[in-house]
């Protein structure tokens, strides 16, 4: 295959038994990287377990002449996590791409959400992606080379009825990301997040009433569209870092995270109170210029 490929490379895909997981790992190993194909094998809630789905995507890219090994491990303990990374190691000596996919949904109201549901959703979003990451961090660490790809949504980022823990723990992959990319800096590692809509088993779990009609085509939710994204994160190719992008309805933009230039209190004057806050709000809220720092101290450094 020409342009960009991964001869050489080896990836690890998360979730990648079925849907979006599964599409990335066929084009990662078309593209040359020998990819360990990890999931769970549960339904879309996380419950169960099998080895039926991602011995079927090793069965599928080896016949189109790639290289894999599927592994079954939960990224939801930190034992899972280590052995996945492991798994890696033991089959082909290395580690170069990490492609944190895994995940699962409990759609309710508010105030119906269970602390089950909570739970199950903290366990594999952001819990999944700490106990995957921080193994697969260090051996990118020490050869001073990796891609590391985030599954967010813009239900995290936006929000979307009825998914409270979802959006909540889609969020939180934001601030991870964030900080891998700061602390993987200097060892040559990027770490970047997509916020995918495509057509998947989690896809069917949301409600009608949220995902709103738009003009849109059968193409637009194919996996492929996202993993055209995920596949240029995750290559040599990708000179950014730190930075999330939707993939959605055939459109492929940048999302960030800004702050506008405000009202600046000096120390020399006296403490703002809340009737100062109220007749500066508009000030406050102003977007007409806006910066989009890269880390908590680059915000600091905004202030006069």
């Amino acid at each position: 295959m020409s342009g960009i490929t991964f001869e050489g490379r080896v990836a690890v895909v998360t979730g990648a038994g079925g849907g979006l997981g599964r599409s990335h790992a066929l084009d990662l190993a078309a593209r040359g990287a020998k990819v360990v194909v990890n999931d769970l094998g549960g339904d879309i809630t996380g419950t169960g377990s099998g080895t039926s789905m991602a011995d079927q995507v090793v069965k599928e890219i080896e016949e189109a002449g790639g290289t894999a090994v599927a592994c079954y491990d939960s990224v939801a303990t930190p034992e899972g996590g280590a052995a996945i990374v492991r798994t890696a190691l033991d089959a082909f000596g290395t580690l170069d791409i990490l492609v944190n996919n895994a995940g699962n949904i409990r759609n309710a109201p508010f105030t119906s959400l269970t602390p089950e549901a909570i739970d199950a959703l903290l366990a594999v979003h952001v819990r999944g992606a700490f106990y995957v990451t921080q193994p697969a961090f260090a051996v990118m660490r020490d050869k001073r080379y990796g891609r590391i790809v985030f599954t967010s949504s813009g239900a995290g980022v936006f929000g979307n009825k009825e998914q409270a823990n979802y959006a909540a723990a889609k969020t939180a992959l934001l601030g991870l990301a964030n900080v891998v990319a700061l602390e993987g800096a200097p060892y040559g590692i990027k770490a970047n997040t997509i916020l995918p809509t495509a057509a998947s088993r989690m896809a069917e779990g949301m409600s009608a009433d949220s995902m709103a009609d738009a003009p849109t085509t059968p193409a637009h939710h194919a996996p492929e569209v996202i993993t055209a994204m995920v596949t240029y994160l995750a290559s040599e190719t990708n000179p950014y870092s730190q930075e999330a992008f939707s993939v959605a309805r055939g459109r492929y933009a940048r999302v960030f995270t800004g702050v506008v230039d405000g009202w600046y209190v000096p120390p020399t004057d006296p403490v703002p109170t809340a009737d100062d806050v109220h007749a500066h709000i508009d000030r406050i809220r102003d977007r007409s210029v806006y910066h989009v720092p890269g880390s908590l101290w680059d915000e600091l450094t905004l202030m006069p």
